[in-house]
C-alpha cells in the first residue's frame, strides 16, 4: 500500500533534492533482452546515439527497428544521421500512445518494483535498485514480464459501432 488513513500522524522519510537518474532503454521485442543508457543529467539527442551505437554493436543479422516517441531529441539531423548511417530504422509511435512501446511497459513493471512505496536513504542505493531490476528483467522477473512484454496489442481495424 502507498498510503493509508490513520488515527494518529505518522511522518514517513521521503527522498528529496534535484538527484536524477535518467534511464533510456530498449527492448528487444523477441528475445526480451533490455539494453540501456543512463545518466544523471538529461536524456537528449547524444543519449539516443550512444543507444543506437549500442545497438548496432550487437551485430545482430538482422533489421533493427527502433520504436520511439515524438520527443524532439529523437527527431533531429544527428539521430537521422547515425541511424541511417548504421541501418536503423527508426519507427515513431503517434502522439500519446505509450501503450503502444513495450519500453513503457517495463518502465511500470521496474517504478512498481523499485519506487512505489519504498524510500532509499542514499541516491546509490536508488539508482543500484533501478539498475538490478532492469538487468534481472530477463532473469529473475521473467515470469511477471512473460505476459506483460507480449506482443498482444489491441486493434480497432475491424470495430463495428452500433447506433445505440
Amino acid at each position: 500500500m502507498g498510503f493509508l488513513w490513520c488515527f494518529s500522524r505518522i511522518f514517513i522519510a521521503s527522498p528529496s533534492g534535484r538527484k536524477r537518474f535518467n534511464v533510456l532503454g530498449v527492448v528487444n521485442a523477441i528475445t526480451k533482452e533490455v539494453i540501456t543508457v543512463t545518466n544523471e543529467s538529461y536524456i537528449n539527442a547524444q543519449s539516443i546515439c550512444q543507444m543506437l551505437l549500442k545497438l548496432h554493436a550487437l551485430d545482430l543479422d538482422v533489421p533493427i527497428t527502433v520504436v520511439l516517441d515524438n520527443a524532439r531529441y529523437q527527431k533531429c539531423q544527428i539521430v537521422f544521421g547515425l541511424a541511417k548511417a548504421l541501418d536503423i530504422e527508426l519507427l515513431y509511435l503517434p502522439s500519446y500512445s505509450p501503450h503502444l512501446n513495450l519500453i513503457e511497459r517495463l518502465w511500470k513493471f521496474v517504478r512498481n518494483q523499485c519506487l512505489y512505496s519504498k524510500y532509499y536513504a542514499h541516491f546509490d542505493d536508488f539508482k543500484d535498485a533501478i539498475e538490478t531490476c532492469i538487468q534481472q528483467a530477463n532473469t529473475t522477473h521473467q515470469a511477471s514480464l512473460e505476459t506483460l512484454l507480449s506482443l498482444n496489442f489491441q486493434s480497432f481495424r475491424k470495430v463495428h459501432i452500433s447506433d445505440a
